[in-house]
């Protein structure tokens, strides 16, 4: 352990350039390099690398290539979910998924928070993160990008390209930049 990947994990500011966390990203880019890799029959191999590095990954779940994310570790994936190509997951905090999800090609959920006033410390690198919690059956068009911080309630859809700022309550159709509730959805 380091203190600045103790920080990390509390969610206070952090420098990423700590050689423990700068390890771990390396470790996570490794297995990132072979699991890209690997081709599309050695199916049995890829749910190996992704067992080794994510957090979690339950029963039924597939992650397409390119897969793309920082530590890997901070990653839980519920039963039969899906990430589609490109999916970008920067897990500097906690990023949980729960079953039944699907999210779409070239999604993004970014943990990460740099200083919004202080431009010092952005050009000393400091930065924290804020989890990111997707509930049971959601569905993510293509493109949607989530934000840190960010709760997505259980059997909501959000519309491709949407931006997530804010928390999506359950069973809501959302969509836009920043995304917005545009109706209830039967359940």
């Amino acid at each position: 352990m380091s203190d600045q990947r103790d920080r990390m994990l509390r969610g206070e500011w952090y420098k990423d350039s700590d050689p423990v966390l700068v390890a771990e990203r390396r470790r996570c880019q490794s297995l990132l390099d072979t699991f890209n890799a690997t081709p599309a029959t050695a199916e049995q191999e890829r749910r190996e690398i992704l067992r080794a590095l994510l957090g979690d990954i339950g029963d039924g779940s597939w992650v397409m290539p390119r897969f793309q994310c920082d530590y890997g570790y901070l990653v839980r994936l519920g039963s039969n979910s899906f990430l589609n190509y490109d999916a970008i997951l920067m897990d500097c905090a906690p990023i949980t998924i729960g079953d039944d999800v699907s999210i779409g090609p070239r999604a993004q959920l970014l943990t990460a928070l740099h200083p919004l006033e202080d431009h010092e410390m952005r050009r000393e690198r400091w930065e924290r993160a804020e989890p990111i919690v997707v509930g049971d059956n959601v569905w993510f068009g293509g493109g949607v990008i989530v934000c840190a911080g960010v709760t997505v309630g259980d059997s909501t859809v959000v519309g491709a390209g949407s931006v997530v700022t804010r928390d999506l309550p359950p069973g809501v159709l959302a969509a836009g930049n920043p995304a917005r509730v545009i109706r209830s959805l039967r359940r």
